[in-house]
Parts: structure tokens; sequence; C-alpha cells
């Protein structure tokens, strides 16, 4: 199935939840919050929230500088 992750087409298997989509994009374990279909994914859903086809997943890192 084809889902958008971050604005960009990418096949994936059926069962793909949405902890294993932000792993495709980042090893980081904090600072990371998810968007599906424009409602966030609380942090604890992700590995019980499936995805399904044409989803748009937005994931976002927090960046720190100064």
């Amino acid at each position: 199935m084809k889902v958008m992750i971050n604005g960009v087409a990418h096949e994936v298997a059926e069962d793909m939840t949405v902890g294993q989509a932000v792993r495709t994009l980042t090893a980081s374990a904090t600072g990371v919050a998810v968007a599906v279909n424009d409602e966030v994914v609380t942090r604890g859903a992700w590995e019980t929230t499936a995805l399904r086809d044409s989803d748009r997943v937005e994931v976002l890192t927090a960046v720190q500088g100064g």
C-alpha cells in the first residue's frame, strides 16, 4: 500500500504501524511527534495504530539550536 510520510510517497507493508513508520525516518526516541491525517497520535498508541492505504503521516522532530 502507499502512504505519504512527510510529503513523500512510500510503498509500505499492509501491516505497518505508526511506530514502524517513525523508525524509517529517525532513530531518536525522544522529541518526536506524529500526526496521521492531521490527527495527533500519542506515543503510547504508535505500536497499535495501523496505517491504511493513502494515509498522510507527518513525523516532526524537535531541533535545538542557539
